[in-house]
């Protein structure tokens, strides 16, 4: 499996992440609604008018994305009483075209991640921890 049960469960739970993609002006970094599909932990990210968008033009000249969820923790989470916590998941993007949109008012082009490296921090302990996949 890709995410630890901690990570997965943290992605579960928030709403929202940043999709860094690379276009010919350097990153655009959005924000984006996602979805984990748990029995193969991929990620995946849509929107409206999602298939004429940058990023999707971004991705098929580079499928190369990196994807950051974060927050800030109720209670100290990590060394000398951080809160935030979070994951940056490296991961290869493949453009997707479902059979139906994933939300209502969604376009049904999504992008699949297929995470490499996994970076996370204060979520299975205090401080960061880093590797590929």
């Amino acid at each position: 499996m890709t995410f630890t049960q901690t990570e997965l469960r943290y992605l579960l739970d928030q709403p929202l992440g940043r999709l860094a993609t690379l276009g010919p002006g350097g990153p655009q970094i959005t924000p984006v609604a996602f979805w984990v599909d748990t029995s193969t932990h991929r990620i995946e990210i849509s929107g409206p008018n999602f298939g004429t968008s940058r990023k999707v033009r971004n991705i098929h000249a580079d499928p190369r994305v990196s994807f950051v969820v974060d927050d800030m923790a109720a209670e100290p989470v990590g060394p000398g009483g951080q809160t935030g916590r979070g994951l940056e998941i490296r991961a290869r993007a493949e453009i997707v075209s479902a059979g139906r949109p994933l939300r209502e008012g969604f376009g049904n082009v999504l992008v699949r991640l297929h995470p490499r490296r996994i970076l996370a921090w204060n979520l299975d302990g205090p401080g960061p921890h880093f590797r590929d996949v």
